[in-house]
């Protein structure tokens, strides 16, 4: 069914809840970042609308934009799009301050609280590493991985790859051939050039990128739930699902985090110069 219905489905079903509802409308990408914003926003006076993904988002903003109110606003993920010089140029368009809703979570406070409960304490003391530098790290390589895929018109398939093939159990460092190998498997590739990929990366890599922009946060996530396997926790693997950690992730992040992103100001600010419609309680 949702693969049938266009982006004017959802266009009309904003226009026909405007008959009961005079405030504003927030278009996000899926149900999992609208259980997030449902915690931000001022659910009386605006309303959730969830898009199948990012694409549909955006052109279903793109189509409200051409009626005469301006009560529909949107938010998307970055992905590669700052990183490519591509960002979507759309009023009442507004982005997360990382790659993506996941990745602005773990940079969060929340994270801390996540660890506070699923971690082992002892374990962390004798990790000797900043477990966000690490993640990042690790994370890294399959976010090049997954831009080279996207500039290259690749289509390498990243769904579903199984993280404890290439992510080291004690110290998370992601094997660059391993994940090479997985990808090409999970893409069905084979006959994609290993070392060829590897250079690609290696031109691709510049230390001056900000890692929190070329990781994705799916990926950081199912690293910390390998590493709280071993590294840093005695989880069994069904306790620690990456499903189950972006949903601890979502409830451990409070309203004061969020209040401090720049996500945050740009839409307070939208909101001042707009006083018929207010998003933030």
């Amino acid at each position: 069914m949702k693969e049938s219905i266009n982006p004017d489905y959802y266009a009309n079903e904003v226009r026909l809840r405007r008959s009961t509802h005079k405030g504003a409308f927030l278009i996000v990408e899926g149900s999992s970042d609208a259980r997030f914003y449902r915690q931000q926003i001022d659910a009386d006076h605006c309303q959730i609308v969830v898009a199948q993904n990012r694409d549909m988002a955006l052109k279903v903003l793109g189509i409200l934009q051409k009626d005469p109110a301006p009560d529909v606003i949107a938010i998307v993920d970055k992905d590669f799009d700052e990183l490519d010089g591509t960002l979507p140029d759309l009023p009442n368009l507004f982005f997360t301050d990382t790659h993506d809703l996941e990745t602005l979570l773990l940079q969060s406070p929340a994270l801390d609280k996540l660890l506070n409960e699923f971690a082992s304490e002892d374990k962390l003391a004798r990790f000797g590493q900043n477990l966000r530098e690490m993640l990042l790290i690790s994370g890294s390589m399959i976010g090049y991985l997954r831009w080279i895929s996207k500039q290259d018109a690749m289509g390498l398939t990243f769904e579903g790859i199984d993280f404890p093939k290439f992510v080291g159990d004690l110290m998370l460092k992601t094997n660059e051939v391993q994940l090479i190998e997985e990808v090409k498997n999970k893409s069905q590739r084979p006959g994609i050039n290993t070392a060829g990929l590897q250079e690609r990366l290696k031109q691709q890599k510049n230390d001056s990128h900000d890692l929190w922009q070329i990781c994705c946060g799916h990926d950081l996530i199912s690293i910390l739930s390998v590493g709280l396997r071993r590294a840093i926790g005695s989880r069994k693997p069904n306790d620690i699902t990456p499903d189950i950690l972006e949903r601890s992730l979502r409830l451990a992040y409070e309203q004061v985090y969020f209040q401090k992103t720049q996500l945050y100001g740009a839409i307070a600010l939208w909101q001042t110069n707009h006083p018929t419609y207010q998003i933030f309680p």
